[in-house]
């Protein structure tokens, strides 16, 4: 059984950490930022265990949303599973944290909590394909870039935790592709995306926020949805647009949406905590100007 855990990030059905329970413990998926690390603790307690109870922790990848708390779990004892790409930031994470804090400034602590290191020690690298078997439960590794390039999804028999390149959908809000700086990549995101619809999994779990039984409409929606928001900034591009235009509009286009899809003003702000879209506007202008920059010159 796998619960959900709302960590509560400023508002309900944010952010998710996931309880997989098995005959040799609870395994976690997702710590969530460091800041809400007592809640984290709070919902390890509703289901009957402590922190030290959990001797297995999978992040899907480092960003501060999804492994901010992984070194507060090693101090408890915890070994953290990891795409080797992101092994280095968690043993080091000063690059990562200074990144932040470009974007966020004085926001960082308050947002994210307080920066930690796991020991060398405590980390296990996952390849793609890799298993790591507890108890009764068989936990594969997937490689899913697109997102992040040390991205990765767990497939739990039938269930998939997606982390972010499976989208964030909000109770019955739409699903929408979070595209942050510096590492989107279309082209990588659908090669994914094609992976785990050919693994036809039953059931996503998404850190941004939940379940969904729903899985072939829901990674074609998502598959769209991506591509409608990439080419939406290679036309302001092309025109011209300064980033500052682009973050209004494209704010202004994103809560329209979810808008006319029915939701109300609260749920629309938890979209924007999920999902900024002025990150998404910096993601893509990036990779359109990195990866494609003859499709975006004016």
């Amino acid at each position: 059984m796998i619960h959900i855990l709302d960590l509560h990030d400023r508002a309900p059905r944010v952010i998710a950490s996931f309880v997989l329970e098995t005959q040799a413990g609870p395994v976690l998926f997702e710590t969530g930022p460091e800041s809400r690390f007592s809640v984290l603790l709070d919902g390890l307690n509703t289901l009957g265990y402590a922190a030290s109870d959990i001797r297995h922790v999978f992040v899907t990848h480092i960003h501060l949303d999804h492994a901010g708390a992984a070194w507060r779990m090693a101090e408890r004892g915890a070994t953290i599973y990891v795409h080797p790409k992101g092994a280095p930031h968690l043993v080091d994470p000063s690059k990562l944290w200074a990144s932040a804090t470009r974007i966020y400034g004085d926001q960082m602590e308050a947002l994210w909590g307080q920066m930690g290191y796991v020991p060398e020690g405590q980390i296990e690298i996952l390849q793609d394909g890799d298993t790591v078997q507890v108890g009764e439960a068989t936990i594969q590794a997937l490689e899913t870039p697109g997102h992040a390039y040390h991205h990765h999804a767990y497939l739990i028999g039938e269930a998939l935790i997606g982390g972010d390149v499976t989208g964030v959908k909000i109770g019955r809000g739409p699903v929408l592709p979070p595209c942050p700086p510096p590492e989107i990549h279309i082209e990588t995101w659908l090669e994914s995306l094609a992976k785990i619809r050919a693994l036809n999994p039953r059931k996503l779990y998404l850190t941004h926020f939940g379940e969904t039984d729903d899985v072939g409409p829901h990674l074609s929606a998502l598959e769209a949805k991506l591509l409608e928001w990439a080419d939406w900034i290679k036309v302001r591009l092309k025109a011209g647009q300064t980033r500052e235009q682009m973050v209004l509009e494209f704010g202004a286009y994103v809560a329209a949406t979810l808008r006319a899809a029915g939701l109300s003003e609260e749920e629309v702000q938890e979209y924007e905590f999920a999902d900024p879209s002025w990150m998404s506007v910096d993601g893509l202008v990036r990779y359109w100007n990195k990866h494609h920059p003859e499709e975006v010159m004016t």
